[in-house]
């Protein structure tokens, strides 16, 4: 199957899931994410302000903040086809709605690289070897290819986003880990 196929068929599986099923998915895979080593140890975690068929990161989000950690989230530049990491400090002020209704920062402290220790990945698709499926402007797989990045990549998704095979390439960038409510994939590469 193709990437539009393939996209096409999981948006399809999205919209079947019920509002209440989803808040509890998400608050099921947050759980299981801010209760792993990996986020327990980080200082610095990026995250993305979810889309409405997205897993919610909210509550991730305040976790993060009870602890103490810093947490980034991307901002986006449409004309320039890039993401930079930004401290998110409020999610009431200071983000404006955007294309697809994306939330973007107005504006915020630019967080450097090499300081972000673990990246929570959106996408629509997801397989055990750590291939992802995005939207399709590739903007987290040229964010993961900057020269100091070196943070921890898991993506986030409801059981019905994981998929048998992702169709990828070598423009693709790979995850380490999918979470979804049911379980913490750790990917093994192919």
């Amino acid at each position: 199957m193709d990437k539009d196929t393939l996209r096409h068929e999981i948006k399809k599986r999205l919209v079947q899931i019920s509002a209440e099923d989803r808040v509890a998915k998400s608050k099921q895979i947050c759980r299981q994410i801010v209760d792993a080593d990996m986020f327990q140890k980080a200082s610095v975690v990026m995250m993305f302000l979810s889309l409405p068929h997205e897993v919610d990161t909210t509550p991730m989000i305040l976790h993060a903040w009870q602890q103490g950690k810093i947490v980034a989230v991307p901002k986006v530049s449409w004309e320039q086809r890039h993401m930079i990491p930004v401290e998110l400090t409020s999610l009431e002020t200071g983000l404006k709605t955007e294309k697809m209704g994306l939330r973007n920062p107005t504006n915020g402290v630019p967080v450097p690289f090499d300081e972000i220790d673990l990246v929570i990945t959106p996408g629509l698709g997801f397989d055990r070897h750590g291939n992802r499926l995005g939207r399709g402007g590739a903007y987290y797989d040229r964010f993961f290819t900057h020269n100091k990045m070196s943070a921890a990549r898991w993506g986030v998704a409801f059981s019905q986003q994981l998929c048998e095979e992702i169709p990828h390439d070598d423009q693709d960038a790979p995850i380490d880990a999918v979470v979804t409510e049911d379980e913490i994939i750790i990917c093994q590469k192919n």
